[in-house]
């Protein structure tokens, strides 16, 4: 048996929990809890196993288990190995913070079984091999969550969002599942590696285009992108290790697509171009939105929604080595910001009592700008500007616009000294952390992900309109609560929201999402 394999064993860990799990009814039931914990902590052990294997015997497919290229096969390169170690951590702290969280319900063994399920589907979709398992996989792992969300059934919003979001499931494994068709029959094998290899030589049909455009649709729908965004918004009546769940190659499965198939992409330009336009509107439209949640739980599900926007801008602009880090630093902090939302609460009210925030004037946002410009330019000279791609280069400026917000803060005429020299330091450290990771991520997938390609005319309108928009979006962050008590302001402050009304449109038009509650 092929050594490559041994990624195969964590899945299989889960789901036997999982089958464990879902045996034993009532609360507290025996063993389930230390089985689950022990399996995940088992899948996390084979995932440093499985990047132990790349480093010593380099990166390589596993046989296939089955027949006639159905079945189950393993990918070991270094995206795979990146998601699996991602996922495996992910999924067992969430399953030891589930412990305490669901201490005493009733269907606390349900709970820990699909929870187990959920983590076996994508331990299995982000190390496949081949287009069935992979499209098997994208199923599975969203029935399980669909089982996760209507934890609580008798809540009406539980059950909208379960609903909203098997319909978007469903056509997303509709498209994932004509692009599987029309790869293999075109190039008459389900082997992805292979099919990366025939798309890096140029050696692919008309149908690859094709193949992209669903493989497209699949990603977006499956990373809530505007405006099938609003399942997402409403998952709050779950759990809350259901929203760090999400954040383990879940919600970010769609980059994970197309990242996997990044060579397959760049012979879709077009395609590209249309994925950079819907994920950069809603990276702009989420963190508009966010500025005006008051619940914490919200707005970090609205601060998703922005960042998986500004994954899949990553990818329409072909930078697959960034968007892979993206989901990494993504799903580490969201992940910790949704179990530590509670204690979120608390740090808010205390600063609330301590007195009145320093608010930035616009001098002082200018300022803010000017320094994280300068920041930005020093720090990437360090690393070498003339060997970045034009769109790093613009996805580092987009980024540096965080840093000016963060900035501002400090440089406030009424912020504290001290909070002025923390907030410089954060800001030096963010630009080089930024580098530094941008630099790794892209070493690390040299020659197994495509270099970026030269930017045509459409992809240099797309770039600076990027920057320009998102410059003025930073902008209005930083000076959002010097406008909150104009009436003008208060009144938009009611439309952003409420999500300027589009989740309740398409409600709608699908529609309508009532429920009869159960007798």
């Amino acid at each position: 048996m092929s050594i490559n394999m041994l990624p195969l064993a964590a899945p299989l860990l889960l789901f036997l929990a999982a089958l464990f799990a879902s045996s034993r009814q009532g609360r507290r039931p025996p063993n389930v809890v230390a089985m689950a914990e022990g399996s995940a902590m088992l899948a996390l052990a084979i995932a440093a196993g499985s990047l132990l294997l790349l480093l010593l015997h380099g990166p390589g497919d596993s046989a296939l288990i089955g027949w006639a290229g159905m079945g189950l096969s393993a990918r070991l390169d270094a995206v795979s190995v990146t998601m699996l170690l991602l996922v495996s951590f992910v999924g067992w702290i969430v399953l030891r913070y589930s412990h305490n969280y669901l201490d005493g319900e009733a269907r606390q063994g349900a709970f820990t079984g699909w929870l187990c399920a959920a983590l076996a589907a994508v331990l299995l979709l982000v190390q496949t091999g081949n287009l069935t398992q992979l499209l098997g996989a994208w199923i599975a792992t969203s029935f399980a969550i669909h089982r996760l969300l209507l934890f609580y059934p008798e809540r009406s919003g539980a059950r909208r969002a379960a609903r909203k979001k098997q319909l978007f499931a469903v056509l997303g494994a509709l498209f994932l599942a004509g692009s599987v068709l029309l790869m293999s029959t075109a190039l008459g094998t389900t082997d992805i590696a292979s099919i990366n290899a025939m798309a890096r030589s140029g050696d692919l049909p008309w149908h690859a285009s094709a193949a992209a455009g669903l493989l497209a649709i699949a990603a977006l729908l499956k990373s809530a992108q505007f405006p099938t965004h609003g399942w997402l918004t409403e998952v709050m009546e779950a759990p809350t290790p259901v929203s760090a769940l999400l954040h383990a190659g879940v919600i970010n499965a769609g980059g994970f697509l197309l990242i996997r198939f990044a060579d397959v992409m760049l012979l879709a330009p077009g395609v590209l171009a249309v994925l950079a336009i819907i994920g950069g509107f809603t990276a702009l439209f989420g963190a508009l939105v966010m500025l005006t949640q008051p619940a914490v739980k919200t707005s970090l599900a609205w601060s998703t929604v922005a960042q998986m926007g500004f994954m899949i801008l990553q990818c329409g602009l072909a930078l697959f080595p960034l968007a892979l880090l993206h989901i990494v630093a993504h799903s580490l902090y969201k992940a910790h910001a949704f179990l530590a939302s509670g204690g979120a609460v608390e740090q808010v009210a205390s600063i609330r009592r301590s007195g009145p925030v320093a608010i930035p004037d616009g001098s002082a946002v200018a300022r803010a700008f000017l320094i994280a410009l300068a920041i930005y330019g020093a720090i990437g000279l360090g690393f070498g500007f003339e060997h970045k791609s034009p769109q790093a280069l613009a996805l580092g400026a987009i980024l540096i616009f965080g840093v000016a917000y963060l900035l501002a803060q400090g440089l406030a005429d009424a912020a504290p000294r001290a909070l002025t020299t923390r907030t410089a330091l954060y800001a030096t450290a963010a630009a080089l952390g930024y580098f530094a990771l941008q630099t790794a991520a892209e070493w690390l997938t040299a020659g197994l992900l495509p270099a970026t390609p030269a930017p045509g005319r459409l992809e240099w309108t797309l770039m600076a309109l990027a920057v320009v928009t998102f410059g003025l979006v930073a902008v209005a962050q930083a000076l959002f609560p010097l406008w909150a008590g104009h009436p003008a302001a208060a009144g938009l402050r009611v439309h952003l929201a409420n999500g300027l009304y589009v989740n309740a449109m398409l409600d709608r038009m699908l529609g309508g999402w009532a429920v009869r509650r159960p007798s």
